[in-house]
């Protein structure tokens, strides 16, 4: 049966009730671009099941998996290794199938997990509390700007050109509203100059390490200099494997920490979900967006675990919200504390020291190269290549090879960058995709 629910005067009814004269001036605010008259769209009215599957199998085809080819993209999301055994776990029914606890005492695995996850957090960022996990790295940096402005009574943010940019997008667009967002000017291979932008209005600075050119970002000096002013240091990890083995922000004096968690059980799925992490100091835990969930003991003296803190609108009234998130990335950040629990922490230590060493061996085959120059000096497992000539051409000539090469930093920067190429090596590349890699970027150049 068709489903139109809505006849003629039903819409004719809706829209004067909001004052809109037709349907297109609820689209006013789109980009004209960005809108497509639907002839545009060339596709048939009927088909069967098997025509459809046959159709849509035959387009995801043409996609590339990143374990089809030797990979080295990076720039916010990592190909790591996931033993099978999370998948085999989180498919549990009681797993899979789980939702939002609304009576959440109920749901006692599922807050243990959520505990121990919020426990795993906080170890690894080296501060005193975390949520319960967010969307991703980006919503979570942007909810950090947002509880930084509650917190200190301010609204300029200021955000490190090291910040990836669909990052500092994404905050502008949700916390730009309470306050002007001032960008350093983006600088590989340099220290950024922002200590001399914190001033009296200033709520945080956003700094990223590694940051997105893959360098290590010392937290220290930006940190004294914030609070010498009354402001916070929101520091944001998107490779969150580099905490095994660099000191975690919280030891270099960061307020808040936003991270991108995806590279710890969960694949790269062409780009989610992902699960945002979010941890703080102790005395900011009830500006805290999201849930936390805490340990206690029943009337029985047996330990349970409660929904200790839900500062959304749907739980508390509207105006004492400090968020309007109504979940968290449940079954992602189960499979990262499953992941991690099978690690462990000398285990997360080993493999963070492979990826290292991982990235610096490509880093030392591609710089020997004639006309390849390294810019980033201090890195974790992702670094950026100066070549001789643009890198996005570069690169599709590469795919045409069969190595998925990495990411132009033009297609996340603006002019000036176009010879940039940004590339991560974990634990999953092998000799054999770094003389691929290698053996191919000489053809090429």
């Amino acid at each position: 049966m068709r489903y139109l629910p809505l006849t003629p005067d039903d819409r004719r009814a809706m829209l004067a009730r909001i004052g809109a004269p037709d349907v297109d001036a609820l689209f006013r605010d789109v980009p004209k671009p960005a809108l497509a008259p639907l002839s545009k769209f060339d596709l048939p009215d009927t088909q069967g099941e098997m025509e459809v599957e046959r159709a849509l199998s035959k387009l995801a085809s043409r996609n590339v998996a990143a374990g089809a080819a030797p990979f080295f993209c990076g720039a916010g999301a990592y190909k790591h290794h996931v033993p099978s055994a999370v998948d085999h776990l989180i498919q549990r029914s009681e797993f899979l199938t789980s939702y939002t606890p609304y009576q959440p005492e109920i749901a006692q695995g599922t807050l243990q997990y959520l505990f121990e996850f919020q426990t795993q957090v906080a170890l690894l960022t080296g501060m005193d509390v975390a949520n319960a996990s967010l969307y991703d790295g980006s919503t979570a940096t942007a909810e950090a700007v947002l509880m930084a402005q509650r917190i200190t009574k301010r609204g300029k943010a200021i955000l490190s050109g090291g910040l990836h940019p669909h990052y500092a997008e994404t905050v502008e667009t949700v916390a730009g509203l309470f306050g002007p967002m001032q960008r350093t000017e983006v600088t590989p291979g340099s220290a950024e100059d922002i200590i001399a932008l914190i001033d009296e209005e200033t709520a945080c600075v956003v700094v990223q390490s590694p940051d997105v050119f893959g360098l290590i970002r010392n937290l220290r000096p930006i940190a004294d200099a914030a609070h010498a002013k009354g402001a916070l240091l929101i520091a944001v990890v998107t490779e969150i494997v580099s905490l095994g083995l660099l000191e975690p922000p919280g030891a270099q004096g960061a307020d808040i920490v936003a991270a991108e968690g995806q590279s710890i059980g969960n694949g790269l799925n062409f780009g989610g979900p992902y699960v945002g992490l979010f941890a703080t100091r102790e005395k900011f835990l009830r500006q805290m967006p999201g849930r936390l969930c805490g340990e206690t003991v029943d009337a029985e003296g047996r330990r349970g675990y409660v929904l200790t803190l839900s500062t959304r609108e749907q739980h508390i009234r509207r105006e004492k919200a400090t968020s309007n998130i109504c979940t968290n990335s449940g079954l992602c950040c189960l499979a990262f504390t499953i992941h991690l629990s099978l690690l462990g922490e000398q285990g997360l230590t080993r493999l963070a020291r492979i990826n290292h060493a991982r990235a610096s061996a490509l880093a030392d085959k591609l710089k020997a190269l004639p006309g390849v120059e390294l810019v980033t000096d201090a890195f974790f497992n992702e670094f950026t290549i100066k070549l001789p000539k643009p890198a996005a051409p570069v690169v599709e000539a590469l795919a045409a090879k069969g190595v998925i090469a990495g990411v132009p930093a033009s297609r996340l920067l603006p002019r000036g960058f176009d010879n940039l190429l940004i590339l991560a090596a974990t634990e999953t590349n092998t000799d054999d995709d770094f003389a691929a890699l290698t053996k191919a970027l000489q053809e090429v150049l």
